[in-house]
């Protein structure tokens, strides 16, 4: 059975229960930052315009089954009446008398919030008889958290085999992208795998040497790789004992005919301080006193030869140190080949995790990549190839 999209449910007159990500930061009372609150927008208007009355369910924090006040989801009403346009009422709770009061007291054109979802243990536990009362307020069910989805939750995963279900909007598009990169992608496919740790990306590492036809590693794990082929690395950050593991995955890609990229040369410092002291060099000759902080010039021209030769980009984390100059040299000049790339037509660019995120907002670049995606966790599960519960409930 196939998803089922907003176009495909009847919202009319109908209490539409919608699974939002609305985890936003927040300081001294105010939201901070409201991306994750703009990425819904698109889903709460149609409903809206479909007739329907959106009631929002998300989780706030890790309250871990307690009402934790300074956790609570009245915070964001003002952000999230600022972004829909339209009045948001807020429930005191998420299920029970109080939340069945504020359903039947929203009118056409209105929104409702309900509490964090989090503040019952029923949530994380998946729980059947909490599932069961969350769907009781509503008629529908509109999951648009796909950031929340790979985890089995009862406001992602239980109530979805409730309700008439269907993906929201930011649902649609995630999975569309990503089925874009993995699933019937263009070919030549290239990955570029970054970051600090190659025990964080093991599994991620694995599915995409047997599904790309390029695998680039940077970041502080492709220091762990370069160790793995018995070059020296100084002091730089790296996962010593996982040396044995990144000679197999190195094995696993030349049986699978993916071709794996490291670096060629390298920039290197004394000390991780922003504009200190650095030299490049060839991969090779790192100095025992140095640490390597980002990749060198060649590595990034043949970064690009690669992007040129491909069809479909997947980009997860940074080349190198990137949150300090000139240490995000690399990661800015091939963000900036990649979006280049992407602007002309040439290459489909699908980004995604926190990370990466950062790598290429700082780089200017973020906008003109095909897709980049919010979801952290999830996005890096459906690169491993598991299935992610919230979204299989929707069918």
């Amino acid at each position: 059975m196939g998803r089922k999209t907003l176009d495909q449910i009847d919202m009319a007159g109908k209490v539409v229960l919608t699974r939002v990500d609305i985890n936003v930061p927040v300081q001294d009372g105010v939201v901070t930052d409201d991306s994750r609150i703009q990425r819904i927008v698109p889903t709460v208007r149609d409903i809206l315009a479909a007739g329907g009355k959106p009631v929002l369910m998300a989780h706030f924090g890790r309250p871990k089954g307690q009402v934790v006040p300074q956790m609570s989801l009245a915070v964001v009403v003002p952000a999230l009446e600022k972004a829909l346009g339209v009045p948001v009422r807020f429930a005191a709770d998420c299920i029970g008398p109080e939340a069945k009061k504020a359903v039947a007291a929203l009118t056409p054109g209105e929104v409702l919030l309900l509490e964090n979802t989090r503040f019952h243990e029923g949530e994380t536990a998946n729980d059947g008889a909490f599932a069961a009362a969350l769907a009781a307020l509503g008629d529908v069910y509109v999951n648009d958290a796909f950031s929340a989805s790979h985890r089995a939750h009862a406001s992602t995963e239980a109530i979805a085999r409730l309700l008439p279900s269907a993906a929201g909007r930011l649902m649609e598009a995630e999975l569309s992208a990503l089925e874009s990169a993995l699933g019937k992608p263009r070919r030549p496919v290239a990955a570029l795998v970054g970051g600090a740790k190659v025990s964080t990306k093991l599994e991620l590492l694995g599915n995409l040497v047997t599904r790309v036809d390029h695998l680039i590693i940077g970041g502080g794990m492709a220091n762990t790789f370069l160790a793995a082929k018995g070059i020296g690395i100084g002091k730089s950050l790296a996962e010593h004992e996982m040396t044995d593991t990144a000679a197999a995955i190195i094995d696993k890609a030349g049986a699978a005919g993916c071709a794996l990229h490291l670096p060629v040369d390298i920039v290197v410092a004394r000390e991780f301080a922003a504009n200190a002291p650095h030299e490049v060099l060839a991969a090779e000759d790192c100095p025992p006193d140095a640490m390597i902080l980002d990749a060198g010039p060649r590595t990034v021209e043949a970064i690009g030869a690669v992007f040129e030769t491909s069809r479909t980009l997947i980009w997860n984390g940074p080349l190198g140190a990137f949150e300090i100059a000139p240490f995000d040299a690399a990661t800015n000049a091939a963000a900036g080949k990649a979006a280049s790339l992407t602007r002309e037509g040439k290459l489909i660019s699908i980004a995604g995790g926190g990370d990466t995120v950062a790598a290429l907002n700082k780089a200017g670049v973020a906008a003109d990549f095909t897709y980049i995606s919010t979801a952290g966790g999830a996005f890096l599960e459906w690169m491993e190839g598991k299935t992610l519960p919230g979204v299989a409930a929707l069918g």
